[in-house]
């Protein structure tokens, strides 16, 4: 086969309220889904329009990574979503019928965790096992400060600072269970690293990294504390210090979904404003070409290097450094 296959993997989103409990129930690996817990994630998703525009952003990701690849030689790029449909054993099967016997497997998230990461390529697995099929899998080094990926989230900070120019500068992902960072789980290293270098580049010397997007309680709430701080306390801590306007760029994430037009735009902005802050949230990267491009390297750096999956995740050479580095 001459063509290289390269196999974008995004988190998923119901694609209608009706998939709501379908959705829901995946993320909870089979396990019931409370009433409750479906009112309100629907109750989200009718207040963002009624649907994610996920699937079509990933879509559109995939068309112009593959349009500039295609200059370069022959590529198919193909997608699957963990949780929702065309999912990643869909994307199997069209890798298998073209006749790909290796594949680049990229989770559309530059930082790296078990629970992220880690849980897509497991998904991948466990996908090809269930075809009784024989498939390379290959994952690219770290990449969450590629020069490219850097260069878009600070353009997106910087044009908005322009319209706030005074605005405090909150950058946020979303948490994960403090347990990770028992286990030498290198995300909040990378999430760290990332916010430092896009600081640098947009001209912002006081910035803070909160995290947000903690699971909606199901009846049992989380076993265990999540990572912080969390983003709607630093929201009231900025106010309390006398900040005017508040920038939130969620540089966890690459595209629209819920927890950037639901979390930030809608949950956030109430509590800025209510709280006196002017609020502004740095556009999401969605098919930015800065983005393509930054997806590009990755595909051409990870077919040089073969990498082969080995584990969940590789620890990155990054220092530990405070998630308070930087205070406004």
């Amino acid at each position: 086969m001459s063509r290289s296959a390269v196999l974008l993997m995004a988190y998923g989103a119901p694609r209608e309220l009706s998939e709501i409990p379908a959705y829901l129930q995946d993320i909870r690996g089979g396990r019931p889904v409370s009433a409750e817990l479906v009112r309100e994630i629907t109750r989200r998703y009718e207040s963002i329009g009624g649907r994610s525009p996920l699937l079509d952003i990933t879509r559109k990701q995939a068309e112009a990574l593959e349009a500039l690849l295609g200059k370069e030689g022959e590529f198919g790029v193909y997608i699957g979503m963990r949780h929702s449909e065309p999912g990643i054993a869909s994307a199997v099967e069209a890798l298998l019928a073209d006749g790909h016997r290796s594949v680049l497997a990229l989770p559309l998230t530059p930082y790296q965790s078990r629970m992220s990461t880690g849980a897509y390529l497991e998904r991948l697995r466990q996908a090809v096992a269930a075809k009784g099929a024989e498939l390379d899998i290959r994952s690219p080094a770290p990449w969450n400060e590629d020069a490219s990926l850097v260069s878009a989230f600070a353009g997106k900070v910087r044009a908005s600072l322009e319209r706030r120019p005074k605005a405090a500068v909150l950058f946020t992902a979303h948490s994960l269970p403090e347990s990770i960072l028992r286990e030498g789980d290198p995300y909040a290293e990378q999430l760290l690293a990332t916010a430092r270098a896009v600081a640098a580049e947009a001209g912002v010397s006081s910035w803070r990294l909160a995290y947000q997007s903690r699971p909606v309680s199901s009846g049992s709430g989380p076993a265990e504390p999540w990572l912080g701080p969390d983003a709607g306390e630093e929201l009231t801590e900025l106010a309390s210090a006398g900040a005017k306007a508040v920038v939130l760029s969620p540089i966890g994430f690459l595209s629209d979904h819920l927890e950037t037009l639901y979390d930030a735009d809608i949950l956030y902005r109430r509590q800025a404003e209510g709280l006196g802050l002017a609020y502004e949230r740095a556009a999401s990267l969605n098919d930015d070409p800065l983005l393509i491009g930054a997806l590009a390297s990755v595909v051409r750096s990870g077919l040089r290097a073969r990498n082969e999956v080995s584990g969940a995740f590789r620890r990155p050479d990054v220092e530990p450094i405070s998630r308070r580095e930087e205070r406004a």
